[in-house]
């Protein structure tokens, strides 16, 4: 889990390096991951059978959503610089539970309407609509697509969770299906945004738009899906809070992005409100409460004494 939030994390600094488009980069990287995942979908399906119908459907879904996440993403990378969009797009801790209580009638949490506003007063001051320093003309216009991004983002994240909640169907195949949906979907997208622009990328960006496609696709995702599973809440809500932080401190060591006092101060508020959220704290309390004196002396798996 910690390895993929850390390729996540690494993804929008290689976006920035490969200096490409943002609908051209969308497109090949989620190109360039297929042909990865074909073969190990494929592997995955002799070994425990195929996909469903039904899931099938879910992943083409989510894809779609995915697509639209990555062409955003991608442009808000070259305004508000890779360090901030990966803060803004983390806005997806808001965008699922929002799903989950008007499709799903889930019941919303105390701790969901706390990070609310403190979530969108974090973005305001990331994107400069409430300031304390000037940020540059392209601030708002950044911050606009990273949250759509976010909430892309979050539509992903919905649809996949409500493709896997009957059944699970292995993590491949799903993750090969939405892949291939977010390419299509980001190619039909940039014929509206000035099409795709395949020539005249240079062999270091090519080699940097590989390296997104592997770690920022292929080995995030799969690391993530199957780190999720394995691990308690805490630790998972835990892990969550180190992207955003680990692409604030790689875009400045290694993109020399520097955060206006405004800007820093609202990306802490949106990594606390995703810290809130998830209720990181109070999970820790719980965990902590639950263990028995003695519970280390015990064996895995053995009975309570």
């Amino acid at each position: 889990m910690l390895a993929g939030a850390l390729c996540l994390s690494i993804s929008a600094i290689l976006v920035k390096l490969a200096g490409v488009d943002a609908a051209t980069t969308a497109v090949l990287r989620c190109a360039i991951a297929v042909i990865a995942l074909v073969p190990l979908a494929l592997f995955e399906r002799r070994r425990h059978g195929g996909l469903s119908r039904a899931g099938i459907l879910w992943a083409i879904a989510a894809g779609i959503a995915l697509g639209i996440d990555y062409i955003a993403w991608t442009a808000s990378i070259y305004l508000v610089g890779a360090g901030v969009s990966t803060v803004l797009v983390n806005v997806q801790v808001i965008v699922l539970p929002l799903l989950a209580l008007l499709v799903d009638r889930e019941r919303v949490s105390a701790r969901f309407l706390i990070a609310l506003p403190l979530m969108l007063i974090g973005v305001g001051l990331v994107g400069g609509i409430v300031t304390l320093t000037e940020v540059g003309d392209s601030a708002v216009l950044g911050t606009v697509l990273g949250l759509i991004a976010g909430i892309g983002y979050g539509v992903y994240m919905f649809l996949t969770r409500r493709g896997t909640r009957r059944k699970a169907e292995g993590t491949l195949q799903p993750l090969a299906w939405a892949t291939a949906s977010a390419a299509v979907t980001s190619a039909i997208i940039a014929q509206f945004t000035g099409g795709l622009h395949l020539t005249g990328i240079g062999p270091k960006s090519w080699m940097y738009l590989i390296a997104l496609a592997l770690l920022g696709q292929v080995v995030a995702w799969l690391l993530i899906n199957r780190g999720s599973v394995r691990l308690v809440p805490t630790m998972t809500a835990s892990l969550l809070l180190i992207q955003p932080v680990l692409a604030l401190v790689l875009a400045a060591l290694i993109l020399g992005e520097m955060l206006t006092l405004g800007q820093a101060i609202g990306a802490g508020l949106v990594v606390l409100a995703v810290a809130v959220a998830n209720g990181v704290w109070r999970l820790r309390r719980r965990s902590h409460a639950a263990r028995r004196p003695g519970d280390e002396l015990r064996a895995p798996g053995s009975a309570p004494l």
